[in-house]
């Protein structure tokens, strides 16, 4: 006869079993790939937010010819963006860190769509030169102030998705979204401009940002929470060190408040500074590119605006071919056994120096040899961005603080998207040409290179303890 003990222990042990043979049964199952649903996912809303961005540099001919505006006019307007995204960046990283990814990225892609789709008004509203620019500023810095938390959100998904092991690619291409939004956008734009005026290509961006809110809204999901993820690639990816639960916490309240003392933290460390100075040099190279240099192909070396828009196609493809290399090298010496150090700083420190082949375009008197240099040196830069930017943002930000180390890390470095092409329009008005201004951009790939090879020191997560 069956004990009571033993008749209440069998269905508890059968539970367990069977338990047991599910989660086995979930294991064997073969791994999904959701996480690169996820990152391609990012990389199509890091390529509009680029886009966004590239595209007055195309119009910009056409807003010039329009109202007038001056080379020092056109450097703060093109500078604008850049200012309120530098303004935006620690309270965008503080409201990511309490609201979480999805929702917040979700409402500001509507929203910066929205004021992307107001720019080609204002040919509409005024032909006054100074009330002209008043908008274009006015609409460009609403413009920067709503992208903000864009990029750290891009590192915060990055981080909640990925093992370590994976990380450097996955980092590098939403990193190197700022070439495939040239690549593809800015022919479209230049032919936008061209076929109907400067502000369709603004229409046309808006409402396809908008569309891509709808993509958002399907795919994104926590990594235990997403319907069709299998257990063997939630398991893969926590045992490599994935972060799954920073949203989940976010809404228990579970993060602890902002202190002083971890905005010293991050402030102080010199690990962390050296990676914003490296961040800002690249994103002078970005910004040289995205705004000036397809003016620079019309005004100095006589293309029209479609050509200049199809000559920087491949530059934007090698620099987007070098982010993957760079994150895909970089990855590949982690597993080799190097350390993430110098996995990490080594593409970036040749890549940068790669990347200084661009001042030999002062000398050269062919557009095709210009384009060939421009085509090297944002390759170089590629590398850079893909080894040693966000990836090195996405491996040292605390855990405690990801969304505010991440836009700590993007602030300090868009203040180059402010210096940039106002320096560059000053250096214009005041030489009558570009050759000294290709001297300052170029030297930002040499001085990125030093601080990293000497003053850097290990790569490694940092703690507030």
């Amino acid at each position: 006869m069956i004990s009571d003990e033993a008749a209440s222990a069998a269905p508890a042990t059968s539970a367990a079993d069977k338990t047991t043979r599910a989660d086995a049964a979930a294991a064997a199952l073969p791994r999904t790939r959701k996480r690169y649903m996820v990152l391609a996912t990012i990389l199509l809303l890091a390529t509009i937010a680029y886009a966004d961005r590239a595209i007055l540099s195309v119009a910009a001919p056409g807003i010039v010819k329009e109202f007038g505006l001056t080379p020092v006019q056109l450097g703060y307007v093109l500078s604008a963006f850049s200012w309120a995204y530098v303004i935006g960046q620690i309270p965008g990283g503080l409201l990511l860190d309490k609201v979480g990814s999805k929702k917040l990225y979700l409402f500001t892609l509507v929203a910066w769509s929205v004021a992307t789709i107001l720019v080609g008004f204002v040919g509409e509203v005024t032909t006054d030169t100074s009330i002209a620019l008043s908008l274009l500023f006015a609409l460009r810095f609403a413009l920067g102030f709503i992208e903000a938390p864009s990029f750290p959100a891009n590192s915060r998904v990055t981080v909640m998705w990925f093992p370590k092991q994976e990380r450097g690619l996955a980092a590098a291409l939403f990193a190197s979204a700022s070439y495939f939004a040239v690549a593809i956008f800015t022919p479209i734009a230049g032919w936008l401009s061209g076929k109907f005026g400067w502000p369709a290509p603004f229409f046309v961006l808006g409402l396809f940002g908008i569309a891509a809110a709808g993509v958002w809204i399907v795919v994104m999901h926590e990594p235990h929470k997403h319907p069709k993820i299998s257990r063997s690639e939630l398991d893969y990816i926590v045992e490599g060190g994935a972060m799954v639960d920073i949203d989940t916490l976010v809404t228990r309240h579970a993060r602890p408040a902002l202190s002083w003392k971890m905005v010293g933290v991050l402030l102080s460390n010199r690990m962390l500074w050296c990676s914003y100075i490296g961040q800002y040099c690249v994103i002078a190279l970005s910004y040289f590119f995205i705004t000036w240099f397809p003016i620079y192909l019309v005004q100095a070396r006589g293309m029209s605006v479609m050509q200049a828009g199809v000559s920087t196609v491949l530059p934007a493809v090698a620099g987007f071919i070098g982010g993957i290399s760079g994150g895909m090298i970089s990855d590949w010496l982690i597993r080799r056994g190097w350390s993430p150090s110098w996995a990490r700083k080594t593409p970036y420190i040749v890549g940068m120096l790669i990347g200084c082949c661009l001042v030999l375009a002062a000398f050269a008197q062919s557009n095709m040899v210009i384009v060939v240099l421009m085509t090297l040196a944002f390759f170089g830069k590629g590398v850079a961005t893909g080894a040693g930017t966000w990836a090195i943002a996405c491996d040292t930000a605390p855990r405690e603080a990801l969304g505010l180390a991440a836009s700590i890390f993007n602030c300090v470095g868009n203040i180059a998207g402010i210096v940039t092409p106002i320096v560059f329009g000053y250096i214009v008005q005041a030489t009558g040409g570009y050759t000294a201004g290709l001297y300052f951009v170029a030297a930002h790939c040499l001085v990125a290179a030093v601080v990293y090879l000497l003053f850097m020191g290990k790569i490694e997560r940092v703690e507030i303890s």
